[in-house]
């Protein structure tokens, strides 16, 4: 980036910082954007007021989504297995694995069902959760059949969450799915829901004609438990609500003013649907690492978080924002330009987006998220600091959980 356009950057005042950071927050990708339903701000008060907040401690999880992998070669699961076993010893409530395609970032995660069963057979006692199956990409019958193994494997632990996907590319392995892949996200997934019932469904022959199939091995658990994936489109949140499933979200394009009030709308369309509102789980997934010293752990995260946001804010064209925020042609942004816009986020995103900082301090921002409404946090730790770094570092997670949830045992809320 230019002096000049730095110089631009670091001269906003407050109310500018506030209204272009607000902007690379609220972006939307593909998937959510023309449906997006603005939040009222009413909402969130009316949240606040009268939600009926969840009087539990919040669970924990891990949670994987963005690792680069190392060199080529044997050890490239190391971490996800140590990390998993870690979890199942010290009272987590699950692990999730992402689908990414086609794309060093993530690369890892091509197939979350076969890493779902290595883990499975790793673990006794910890949830094995897809996060997410992008499901347009997949036939049902095949996704039901996948997950009833891992089912079996794990002795009835699994969860999946479904999303629709947004990014074209990925695509190339579902061509005619791209231009109606939230409504065949929908319809696919009451499928997957009804074969894992043990239910019979009618499909076409090759030749003609149809027969009935139904998945074996039958799953261990009677219902699948379901999660809808979302990026802050309310209509997602409606959706789960209406279907009765859980909602699987994050914070990089929002923050918890406007979570607490899809919260909101998400419980009382469970309500209106005839679901209990009480049994929707929120699963929160935000970037975390605790460490014992507070300036050492931004110092960890500050490189790998800055990488993080430059490859998230090329996906979410932030070219364009930073062309109507700061005047620059946002179709000529140099990688220059977006590394700057990345590194101008990063404060906003320590403070207010992640889980960083001492067990002690965490806590919180960890109440704060609570009353949002969330409650299960998937800490996702894998977005670039060393794996020798992470692992030495899970046990002050660990102790931050610990901590929350005597704190609200303390005050009644255990």
């Amino acid at each position: 980036m230019s002096e000049d356009r730095r110089r631009r950057l670091l001269a906003l005042n407050a109310a500018q910082r506030a209204q272009f950071e607000s902007a690379v927050r609220n972006q939307q990708p593909l998937s959510d954007r023309a449906d997006a339903v603005a939040v009222d701000a009413s909402d969130t008060g009316s949240f606040v007021q009268g939600r009926g907040a969840d009087e539990r401690p919040p669970s924990f999880s891990l949670f994987f989504f963005s690792d680069e992998g190392g060199p080529a070669g044997p050890g490239q699961y190391d971490f996800l297995l140590e990390a998993a076993r870690f979890a199942d010893a010290h009272g987590f409530e699950a692990i999730w694995i992402p689908e990414r395609h086609f794309h060093s970032f993530g690369q890892l995660y091509p197939s979350p069902a076969v890493l779902a069963a290595a883990i499975a057979v790793a673990t006794r006692r910890i949830d094995v959760r897809a996060g997410s199956v992008v499901l347009p990409l997949h036939q049902p019958i095949r996704v039901a059949e996948e997950w009833s193994v891992v089912d079996n494997l794990s002795g009835g632990r699994v969860g999946v969450s479904f999303a629709s996907g947004w990014v074209p590319e990925d695509f190339v392995l579902a061509r005619t799915t791209f231009a109606r892949r939230r409504e065949t996200t929908l319809a696919d997934l009451e499928v997957v829901r009804r074969l894992w019932r043990g239910e019979a469904i009618e499909v076409a022959l090759p030749g003609g004609g149809s027969t009935s199939v139904q998945v074996f091995p039958r799953p261990l658990q009677p219902e699948l438990p379901v999660w809808l994936t979302t990026s802050g489109s309310r209509r997602t949140w409606l959706e789960a609500g209406r279907l009765g499933t859980h909602v699987l979200t994050g914070l990089l394009q929002g923050n918890l003013d406007e979570l607490a009030a899809h919260a909101f709308a998400y419980r009382e369309a469970r309500r209106a649907a005839g679901h209990d509102p009480s049994e929707g789980q929120i699963t929160l997934m935000l970037h975390t690492f605790i460490g014992l010293d507070a300036a050492t752990v931004r110092d960890c995260v500050r490189a790998p978080l800055v990488r993080y946001l430059r490859a998230h804010l090329g996906l979410y064209e932030t070219q364009r924002l930073a062309a109507n925020e700061l005047g620059i042609d946002g179709s000529r942004l140099s990688e220059d330009d977006k590394t700057a816009i990345a590194e101008f986020a990063f404060d906003r995103y320590f403070e207010h987006n992640g889980l960083f900082g001492t067990p002690e301090s965490a806590v919180e921002m960890v109440q704060r998220i609570r009353a949002s409404g969330v409650n299960e946090i998937g800490c996702l730790v894998d977005f670039g600091v060393d794996r020798d770094t992470l692992s030495a570092h899970l046990c002050y997670l660990a102790e931050l959980r610990d901590r929350v949830h005597r704190k609200l045992a303390v005050a009644g809320h255990g």
